[in-house]
């Protein structure tokens, strides 16, 4: 953290307190706390369970799964840009942030609920609780440009996936071990699943407590009426629509991510799904797996984070959806065991690598004091493209009866795609837009 700059940008007021380095830490730790939810969740274990206990291998049930994920990614969509604005006016981002991490923490801690026929339940639990979280990731991400400089905003972006990896890899090796401990002590790995939820849902509060009590809220209130908010909320969605607005290459930026993220959302959605259904793995080996790619991903994330404040943020972000393009061929074409680890520790690299590069990028393309906007649009964006991958992966598999290989040959379509749209972003052209003074500095 030694190489973290505090802000110092011309918009900040001279009254508002300086940075304290155990603020970046706090924020960085959020992602630590929060990551543990969906790598346990959605990922690497009450996923599987649900399709193989709660659903009992029904031919829907991948669908049923990605379908539900994919309506709290519309719940979060259809709040995100008028949370933003009503934070933004209000300097409430950190109310709402312990607000949306209590319910995701006692969502999580319900699903213990959950045993073999408790679709409805599961489902809806899986909204709630989903929702919960990408709103919570909204608000976290708004904080980004009050705490590091320009040059230190990729970096920052960086540690904080790297720590949510760490702490998805603490959380899951804990449940892989009470998994695999079950016939020792007389129980089974269902009712092992389901206590993970339990001990998940502790660990997402408890890992925030820092964040709530370090980081401060910067921007100062101005409150404006709801009606107003509203207006403006709608605006906001036509802008984003049509390009967002009076920030073009933002819009251009936010295509992009859709895109990509539809493929970052799928193989996150599906992980645990595809290596049970269509590798044969174990529940204890598909922990193992994701435990490795999460180890993988957080040294990515560390990485690019610091190579992507040298080369560009566009440049890092390019570097990893190629590599994304190699693992999913790898994966899709081949069952054997070393390819597959070979493939998914690749996928864990470039996880890490694309998702801090594309939330640092925004961060650079963020105009002053529109923080929580911004960030509203860009979580529009990435959970547009979690509807937008899962369930295009879903409708595949069943369609093709069953067969996971073709849905996840099919996702590479989107990182091609992403990598095609993120040439059409001019950076240098959308952090003149976004500051409205002088030329930018080419990233």
């Amino acid at each position: 953290m030694a190489a973290l700059r505090p802000l110092r940008r011309p918009y900040a007021d001279p009254g508002i307190a300086p940075v304290q380095r155990r603020e970046l830490w706090a924020w960085a730790g959020f992602d630590f706390a929060n990551s543990g939810y969906t790598t346990v969740v959605i990922t690497a274990i009450f996923s599987a369970y649900f399709v193989g206990m709660v659903a009992g291998d029904a031919g829907w049930a991948t669908f049923a799964w990605t379908a539900a994920l994919s309506v709290s990614y519309v719940l979060v969509m259809a709040m995100a840009p008028l949370l933003g604005l009503y934070a933004d006016a209000h300097a409430c981002k950190k109310k709402l942030l312990l607000a949306t991490t209590a319910v995701c923490s006692l969502g999580t801690a319900a699903l213990w609920l959950c045993g073999p026929g408790d679709v409805a339940l599961a489902l809806l639990l899986i909204v709630i609780t989903n929702t919960a979280f990408g709103t919570g990731e909204n608000l976290i991400a708004a904080f980004l440009p009050e705490l590091a400089d320009d040059e230190g905003m990729g970096r920052l972006s960086g540690y904080g996936w790297a720590f949510g990896y760490f702490g998805a890899v603490l959380l899951l090796a804990a449940c892989l071990w009470w998994v695999q401990g079950a016939e020792g002590r007389g129980s089974d790995t269902g009712s092992a699943v389901r206590d993970t939820m339990l001990l998940t849902g502790a660990t997402v509060f408890l890992a925030a407590l820092p964040t709530f009590l370090l980081l401060r809220e910067r921007i100062t209130a101005a409150p404006r009426a709801f009606a107003t908010l509203w207006r403006e909320s709608l605006q906001r969605w036509r802008g984003i629509l049509g390009g967002a607005s009076d920030l073009p290459q933002l819009g251009r930026f936010l295509a992009c991510i859709v895109a990509y993220q539809a493929g970052v959302g799928t193989v996150i959605a599906v992980a645990a799904i595809y290596a049970q259904q269509a590798l044969g793995f174990s529940t204890a080996e598909s922990i193992t797996l994701i435990l490795a790619v999460n180890i993988t991903a957080a040294l990515g994330a560390m990485a690019f984070g610091q190579l992507q404040d040298r080369i560009g943020q566009r440049n890092a972000l390019a570097l990893s959806l190629v590599g994304w393009l190699v693992a999913i061929g790898l994966l899709a074409l081949s069952e054997a065991r070393p390819v597959v680890w070979v493939a998914a520790n690749l996928a864990g690299i470039c996880m890490g690598a694309s998702q801090s590069a594309g939330r640092a990028l925004v961060g650079y393309l963020c105009p002053p004091r529109r923080e929580a906007e911004v960030f509203g649009l860009w979580g529009l964006a990435v959970k547009a493209s979690m509807v937008l991958g899962p369930l295009a992966y879903g409708a595949i598999s069943w369609a093709a009866g069953g067969r996971h290989a073709l849905a996840m040959l099919a996702t590479s379509g989107f990182f091609l795609v992403g990598l095609v749209l993120l040439y059409r972003v001019d950076v240098a052209q959308g952090r003149r837009e976004a500051l409205g003074t002088g030329p930018a500095a080419p990233r």
